[in-house]
């Protein structure tokens, strides 16, 4: 019995051996069938999405303008410079509709390329035209587009346009749209104007937190959290009204308006969140003030913004650590 157990270990093996082999086959087999289904399916891909682009052009070109708005939506999903440059001739169409539409279809260029694309645009005669061309230049984020929004706040006669290119001016973060956006805030508060007012607070505070941190925060305040669940990130600047004067301006102007009884609640939370991007030690006192306001999300954007402020202190006097 020892002996036929003997004899059939070498059986056994050279089987197993066979198997392993035939296994290994079938691997490489269906890593080969893998990899030509893979590609043979970005082929199929790229075919199909170059159709596609294809048939967006001639809806672009020949479609009613329903047919051209969808079109435009679909080339804004794709979010690529190529589909967005189908979209272009779709800025100069009849259809006001067509055009506002193209505007958010073409952000996807590079940016000057987009910058050249959508200025035009906004002296278009469409109020709706120029509005959604201002918001898409915010998210483009050329800086070359500040001074023509700075025009359009100045000289356009719609309030919502204005309003867009002030909140574009937040987007793309440049400090040379702070002047014009704090003599906004020097004016006195009227019901009319608070939509703009809030906006230009909130600008400001974002232009300050693009320069010291390299992006924004949407949502102010941030969380309702105890102070160690707080992100507050380490600013560039230890004193930016000091590397850019015109904060100082703006952060005596944030003050005035935070104190003042008769202005929105709204304003007051974007300004407490602007004198913390800032993050200016003279705004300290006022911030302190509203910790026990009435409007809770205020409180907490106060809260927060004291934080940044100690941020940039330590950052100012790091012998104090030692």
């Amino acid at each position: 019995m020892g002996t036929n157990q003997t004899a059939k270990r070498p059986t056994q093996r050279v089987s197993k051996t066979i198997t392993n082999f035939k296994l290994r086959i079938t691997n490489a087999g269906l890593r080969v069938r893998s990899s030509l289904f893979l590609c043979l399916l970005f082929v199929f891909s790229a075919n199909v999405f170059g159709q596609n682009l294809e048939n967006l052009v001639e809806i672009i070109n020949r479609g009613s303008i329903e047919q051209k708005r969808d079109a435009l939506l679909q080339i804004r999903n794709l979010e690529t410079a190529e589909a967005s440059r189908i979209a272009v001739p779709a800025l100069k169409d009849s259809s006001e509709i067509v055009r506002a539409t193209a505007a958010f279809s073409v952000v996807f260029l590079p940016k000057d390329e987009a910058f050249v694309a959508l200025s035009p645009l906004l002296q278009d005669k469409s109020a709706l035209v120029r509005r959604e061309t201002a918001d898409a230049l915010g998210k483009v984020g050329n800086p070359n587009a500040v001074n023509s929004l700075l025009q359009t706040i100045q000289k356009d006669k719609i309030l919502e346009v204005r309003n867009a290119a002030i909140v574009a001016l937040g987007e793309i973060g440049e400090v040379a749209a702070v002047p014009e956006l704090t003599k906004i805030l020097q004016r006195k508060p009227t019901a009319k104007e608070d939509v703009r007012r809030r906006s230009a607070a909130r600008s400001i505070g974002q232009i300050a937190q693009i320069i010291q941190t390299g992006g924004t925060k949407v949502i102010t305040p941030e969380n309702f959290l105890s102070d160690e669940f707080k992100r507050i990130e380490t600013p560039k600047y230890p004193n930016l009204s000091e590397q850019f004067p015109v904060f100082r301006l703006a952060t005596e102007t944030l003050i005035r308006v935070l104190q003042n009884p008769n202005e929105a609640d709204d304003t007051k939370r974007e300004t407490a969140f602007a004198l913390g991007a800032v993050g200016d030690a003279a705004a300290t006192a006022v911030l302190r003030a509203n910790l026990n306001a009435e409007d809770y999300y205020l409180r907490e954007i106060c809260r927060e913004s004291l934080l940044k402020i100690n941020r940039t202190k330590i950052i100012r006097q790091p012998e104090k650590l030692n």
